[in-house]
Formats: C-alpha cells, sequence, structure tokens
C-alpha cells in the first residue's frame, strides 16, 4: 500500500501490511484544453466551467464513467466534464508525456503502482486537508486503502482519493471441474494436479492459461510468495529483497513449468485483455486474474460454469498473497480549476457513485457505506476475497509501490525476461537474481533520498 527518517517510513510500510489484511484483500490545466504542465501551480477557479478527467483503463470502465459523468452534471450543471479515455497499457507513458510536455488533466485515475513516479515529479496536488474537509467523504474511506496510497506515494500526505482495490482470483471452470472429478482449487497442490489433469492438446483444451506478456510480473510474484509462504518482500533490514530466496525460485520454476504442458503456446504473449478473452470462449480449466474481470465472465459464461476463489493456500493451510496497487483519482497540481476538479472527485468516491462504479468492476469499493450495499454479497469472489482477508489468516506481502523505479522494473525491464523463462531460455534463478539486483539498488536509492 513516514516520518523523516527511513526507520519511520519503514514502520508506515510495515502498518500498511496490517491494514491491508483488513481489507476486502488489494496537470492541466486550465481546465479547458488540458494544456498545463505538472511544474504549474495552477489555480483554484472559480468552481464552474469544463473540466479534462482521464480514465486510465477506458476499454473496459468507459461505460460506468459516462454514467457517472452524467449523474455528476445533472447535480452540478455548471461544470461540465471533458472524458478521455486511456488503455491500462499506456497510461503510465501518458502521464509521464504529459508531465513533461504539458497536456495533464483536471482530474485522472491513477493507481498505487504508478503513484510514486506521478508524486516524485510534483505533478499531484496533496488532498489530505481537501479530505478532512469533506462532509462526504471524512471518515468514509477506508483506513487500510488511505494508508496504502499514503505509503505507495512515498511522502506523508494523501496524494489520490482511493476508490477501490481488486484483489487476485483464482477463477475455474466449475462444469469442467466436475466432468473431469476435480475437487476445487483450493491449495496450490490441487491447482497444480487439476492443471495436468485438465489438460488434452488433441482437444484443445488446457488446465491453465498463464500471463506471459503486459502485466506478467505481478502475477507469476502472486504464483511465487504464495508456494513458499514468505511474508515479506524484504529482509529483516529492508535492504535485500527476498524474491530470489530458493523457495520462491523453485515456486517460479514449478509454475512457470505449466507452460505449453498445461497451457496453450500463445500464452506466451497474453496480456489481460487476451486470457480473459481467451478463457471466457475455450475450454481452458483457470485462470488467475483480479475481481475486475468477474463481470466479463458472467456475461460469457453465466453464473453456473464458473467460480473465483481466493489464492490457494499451501497444504497447511496458509494463504499468502501480494498486494494488490488501489486505485483512486488524483487532482493534478497544475489545474486550473481545481475546484471544480475537487467536486468531482468527491462525488465520484462517495457512497453512489463508488458503489455504481465498484459494482460494475466486482471490485471492493473504498467508500465504506457503499462496501455495505447489497450487491457485494452476491458478487460471490468480492465476497470471498473479504471474508479470506478479513479472517485474519491471509498473510499480505506488500509490494514496494513506493519505489519511483517500481513500474518500471516490474514492466519495461522485466516482462520481456519473464518470457524468456517459460521460453527456456533463461532460467527461474537467473531471472530472479537479476530482479533481485534492480530491486535491491532502487531500495537503497530510495532510501538514501528519504533518509
Amino acid at each position: 500500500m513516514r516520518s523523516s527518517t527511513s526507520h519511520g517510513r519503514a514502520r508506515a510500510a510495515t502498518g500498511v501490511a496490517a491494514l491491508a489484511a483488513v481489507l476486502a484483500l488489494t496537470a492541466t490545466a486550465c481546465g479547458d484544453d488540458g494544456s498545463g504542465a505538472a511544474g504549474g501551480k495552477g489555480d483554484e477557479g472559480s468552481g464552474k466551467g469544463e473540466i479534462v478527467f482521464w480514465d486510465n483503463n477506458t476499454a473496459v470502465r468507459r461505460d460506468v464513467w459516462m454514467e457517472i459523468i452524467k449523474d455528476f452534471e445533472k447535480k452540478y450543471p455548471d461544470i461540465k466534464v471533458k472524458y478521455v479515455g486511456i488503455p491500462a497499457a499506456s497510461v503510465q507513458s501518458k502521464y509521464d508525456t504529459a508531465i513533461q510536455g504539458g497536456g495533464l488533466p483536471d482530474v485522472g485515475g491513477v493507481t498505487g503502482s504508478m503513484l510514486a513516479g506521478i508524486v516524485s515529479q510534483n505533478a499531484l496536488e496533496p488532498v489530505g486537508d481537501r479530505v478532512a474537509l469533506s462532509a462526504a467523504l471524512n471518515g468514509k474511506l477506508n483506513t487500510g486503502m488511505v494508508e496504502s496510497v499514503k505509503v505507495a506515494g512515498g511522502r506523508e500526505d494523501l496524494y489520490t482519493v482511493p476508490t477501490s482495490a481488486s484483489n487476485g482470483v483464482l477463477y475455474y471452470r466449475t462444469d469442467l471441474f466436475r466432468e473431469a472429478g476435480l475437487q476445487a482449487p483450493t491449495t496450490w497442490t490441487k491447482f497444480y494436479e487439476a492443471a495436468a489433469k485438465l489438460t488434452d492438446g488433441a482437444k484443445n483444451q488446457f488446465g491453465y492459461t498463464i500471463r506471459g506478456g503486459a502485466g506478467s510480473i505481478a502475477q507469476a510474484l502472486d504464483a511465487m510468495y504464495g508456494q513458499s509462504g514468505i511474508t515479506s518482500f524484504w529482509d529483516r533490514s529492508r535492504t535485500k529483497t527476498t524474491v530470489n530466496d530458493p523457495s520462491n525460485v523453485r515456486a517460479l520454476e514449478k509454475y512457470a513449468g505449466l507452460y505449453k504442458k498445461a497451457t496453450p503456446s500463445a500464452d506466451v504473449n497474453n496480456d489481460f485483455t487476451k486470457m480473459v478473452a481467451q478463457w471466457d470462449s475455450g475450454r481452458i480449466g483457470m485462470m488467475d486474474h483480479n475481481l475486475g474481470s468477474y463481470k466479463d465472465h458472467v456475461k460469457a459464461l453465466g453464473t453456473d460454469k464458473f467460480r473465483g476463489l481466493p489464492n490457494p493456500t499451501t497444504d497447511s493451510g496458509t494463504r499468502v498473497q501480494v498486494s494488490n496497487p488501489v486505485d483512486g483519482l488524483g487532482l493534478f497540481r497544475s489545474s486550473g480549476n481545481k475546484k471544480a476538479a475537487w467536486t468531482f472527485i468527491e462525488f465520484a468516491a462517495s457512497h453512489e457513485a463508488n458503489s455504481k462504479w465498484n459494482e460494475s468492476a466486482g471490485a471492493i469499493p473504498a467508500n465504506t457505506d457503499a462496501a455495505k450495499d447489497p450487491w457485494i454479497q452476491k458478487a460471490e469472489p468480492t465476497r470471498l476475497a473479504a471474508e479470506a482477508l478479513n479472517s485474519g489468516s491471509t498473510k499480505i506481502v506488500q509490494l514496494p509501490y513506493y519505489l519511483p523505479d517500481w513500474n518500471t522494473i516490474s514492466k519495461t525491464a522485466n516482462e520481456p525476461a519473464f518470457q524468456k523463462v517459460l521460453l527456456g531460455k533463461v532460467s527461474a534463478k537467473d531471472f530472479l537474481d537479476s530482479l533481485a539486483d534492480q530491486l535491491d539498488t532502487a531500495q537503497a536509492e530510495w532510501t538514501k533520498r528519504n533518509q
């Protein structure tokens, strides 16, 4: 998901690990044309006129945002929202380009995984004081999500208003499991047994679909830590990562070994869109994704052909999973109409709008009133994820979203390298040793800057 010393920061990060377990998991502007640059301080503005909003996952969430914007403009007729949809795969580069060259929005969707990089460039306005003064939001935001985005931002203040958390889920085809006489994949042993038994290449049927393209690293880390049972991303000194611990190496060897033996060969290029579409339309037994694709599966398969479970446990019953970034809305520092932009953020994070968005996404609402709404009990994967975490038995490995280099390391630098592991060109040990070196270096640089 800090005081003036690095030790204070370490204590804060440790605190978030506990808080996260209670989760249900996890510069525009003048406003008119989005021409502002990150360096400008912007202005509060009149509170009226047009603001620019960037949706950071337009491919799957455009429709619900259009509903929310329509509701907002009905309540606030003096404010118009210009919607700009950005595909999730390119949103980080879009923000980086706009920070350097101008054109940031007034408001934008910002996940915890990219937050530190944007905050470090002073592109976002701190919003802690605004939340404290908001009747709609003060005391109404999940405290774990709030602390998670605070730590992810790498500074004391709050730089996004959290809106949702989307926990990792193991989806499985109940119809295929019944045909094969298999039990639900509640443990890693059952998971691997099912992956092998459900695979029949001659029938184009596979036990699992693995994510080999964009977004592969987080999924691989989830599988590694889930099997190894290691519960911390760093050693006690917080200077060395545990990613290349021998137990994690063995876990990755086993997990990557599924490729082409129990998965389609095309999986080496799978991003989440391809993976979800393939699972929904084919005969593949299992797939790891987050709560965000639940509604897609319901549309494709109905409710009687699949289930979504929390990550498998070890044979001893221990469930370990890596943290999922909390999504939120950021107010960009160079906005020329911060008053109107904040009104939109406040509305979108309030009970009704936050519930509407999260019901559409199948995610966990940040608004505590929205989290009590009846639809959550009807969305089984969301409910089960919440129950698993609230039980206190699930251990969360907090990924270091606060590192400005995290996104580069976990995406650009290592997704191609992971593909080489799947293809057998690089060993799991060499891959994880290289990843560990990069992470240790980034952690040392971050600690030095924040001492």
